[in-house]
């Protein structure tokens, strides 16, 4: 709820800063054309309504800042983290005497308020005020910006649009700033007339100096109480620290047998990062991302309970009944033994909801394995640059006839291939994909061996095995090396399967079970049943010379 809040109401603001924005660059026209903009733009805000929602989120807004501050158990942030914190302090200490000028001197003193006015008062009667002002809406653009990132960029369309929204918020300042100048330099030409700024004063109703240091007054004292209300919020996190150390530690032990303890009433990931420990949390331990999450292995029961947005993130992702969101989850004592599920580097799209076979499955899927013959002795008579080429051209062709046939492309080892068929379809498709894949090589590579004659003593020969069966399928390896592989004796057995090609010299070897997943007639071919070192029955194989010529 209290996330919700500070999202709403820090939607409300940045609109009015946004409003506020797009009225300045009326001023690239004239002073004249930024009042007839205000008049449009903030007259709802200046209505009885529009006021009690832009002050009520505005105090929500800055009362929710020091509940945050009061919370955090940890005084080290990232940048934007920093940003964000040092702009919303300041901004409305900045602001207070925008506001008394304006609204305030409007409400008391019935000032007639407009931009010709405010210019005035910001570049001729106090310049100090202007640079300023200045600072306060760069200040204010900045926080929301930062906000809004937080926000929308763990949204799975973030990706496709941050540039534009990136190029929004880098021009909009911009215009508004010239905008902003240009209408000022206009209300300076009109000022420099004394005669005319004395009927001016005359005619707006100008504060009087009694006026203007009852305002000046009032901004010392909203100041003051500003700076009382963070000492006192610091002061609170203090004595609940303090409180916190007398009612014990908390101790817990990661994955990799690191062990810490630390005061009850920290999160999860508030402990990680205050003993330097790598902990992902793409959205700043905000309960947005899902990629802090870890499993309870011992100590659940020791955890405050997942709210209901903690749950709806889970939900989101499909996470187990012993994970939780580190972020959210606060020992309050004992002991806590948890898994790390996702390495310091994940990214926004782990926090997407995925397939459930990511995290590790069993799944019966067929496994291709390709080779090239005779390659070693090939790129011996090569210059590197022509081993190179010729290893490109011949992935390429592997892989497009891996991906057209509904395969997964695993991975490339040496001159060798590993695609994974069925891990969504299921075996009997798997089965049939594989195979289907098996004669596309046949027939790319005869197309290659065609496209290459002039640059090859001999034609390139490919050895293929393919076995289908029962799985583990996961997500696997570490940084930007993890990808979705399987493992398993099905994929010792398909590689064997494909040296078995050498001992027949032929270029497809099959199992018999593989065949029947696919629902083919492969009659046509030899079958023999051979021995498969690590299985302890016989296995029945059809030996194909050219893949080519398997049933379309």
């Amino acid at each position: 709820m209290i996330r919700k809040l500070r999202l709403g109401s820090g939607l409300i603001l940045f609109t009015y800063v946004s409003l506020h924005l797009i009225n300045h660059t009326a001023g690239l026209w004239s002073l004249q054309s930024m009042n007839a903009v205000r008049d449009i733009i903030h007259a709802p805000w200046w209505s009885l309504p529009g006021t009690i929602l832009l002050y009520g989120a505005l105090t929500l807004h800055v009362s929710l800042a020091f509940y945050a501050i009061y919370e955090r158990r940890r005084f080290r942030f990232t940048l934007t983290e920093g940003m964000q914190l040092f702009f919303g302090l300041t901004i409305p200490v900045m602001l207070v005497g925008h506001v008394l000028g304006t609204r305030t001197a409007f409400a008391l003193y019935d000032v007639k308020v407009d931009y010709l006015s405010v210019l005035i008062v910001l570049w001729h009667v106090n310049p100090v005020l202007g640079f300023q002002q200045i600072g306060v809406l760069v200040a204010a653009w900045a926080h929301g910006c930062v906000g809004l990132y937080h926000w929308l960029h763990v949204k799975p369309w973030f990706l496709k649009w941050r540039q534009v929204l990136f190029s929004l918020a880098l021009l909009l300042p911009t215009l508004s700033l010239v905008g902003f100048w240009q209408g000022s330099k206009e209300a300076l030409l009109l000022v420099a007339d004394p005669v005319w700024f004395e009927a001016f004063k005359e005619r707006i109703r100008w504060p009087d100096n009694d006026e203007r240091a009852a305002m000046s007054q009032i901004a010392n004292f909203f100041t003051l109480g500003f700076l009382a209300l963070l000492a006192v919020t610091l002061a609170l996190r203090a004595l609940r620290a303090f409180w916190e150390r007398r009612r014990g530690m908390v101790r817990m032990t990661y994955d990799d047998g690191l062990c810490i303890q630390f005061p009850p009433g920290r999160s999860i990931l508030e402990a990680s990062r205050g003993a330097d420990i790598p902990h992902a949390s793409v959205c700043g331990g905000r309960g947005r991302c899902s990629t802090c999450r870890v499993r309870v292995t011992r100590g659940i029961e020791n955890l405050t309970p997942a709210s209901p947005d903690e749950r709806k993130v889970l939900d989101r992702v499909r996470a187990g009944v012993q994970v939780r969101l580190a972020c959210q989850a606060c020992p309050t004592g004992g002991e806590v033994d948890v898994i790390r599920l996702l390495p310091a580097t994940a990214g926004p799209e782990e926090g997407f909801a995925r397939p459930g076979y990511l995290q590790g499955e069993e799944r019966e899927i067929a496994v291709l394995f390709a080779d090239l013959r005779a390659f070693t002795q090939l790129s011996e008579k090569k210059l590197p640059y022509d081993v190179v080429f010729l290893l490109n051209r011949y992935f390429d062709v592997m892989g497009e006839a891996v991906t057209s046939s509904g395969g997964h492309l695993d991975k490339f080892i040496g001159d060798g291939v590993m695609a994974l068929f069925g891990i969504e379809s299921g075996p009997e498709s798997g089965s049939r994909g594989a195979l289907a894949a098996a004669r596309e090589m046949g027939l790319r590579m005869a197309e290659l061996n065609r496209a290459l004659a002039s640059d090859l003593e001999e034609p390139l020969r490919i050895g293929i095995g393919i076995h289908c069966g029962p799985t583990i399928v996961g997500r696997m390896g570490y940084g930007a090396a993890t990808s979705v592989t399987a493992i398993g004796d099905v994929v010792n057995t398909a590689s064997r399967l494909e040296t078995q090609t050498k001992a027949y010299g032929a270029e497809l070897v099959v199992s018999d079970w593989t065949v029947k997943r696919a629902g083919l007639d492969l009659s046509a071919f030899e079958k023999h049943s051979i021995e498969i070192r690590g299985r302890s029955e016989p296995m029945s194989i059809h030996v194909v010379p050219s893949a080519r010529d398997l049933p379309k």
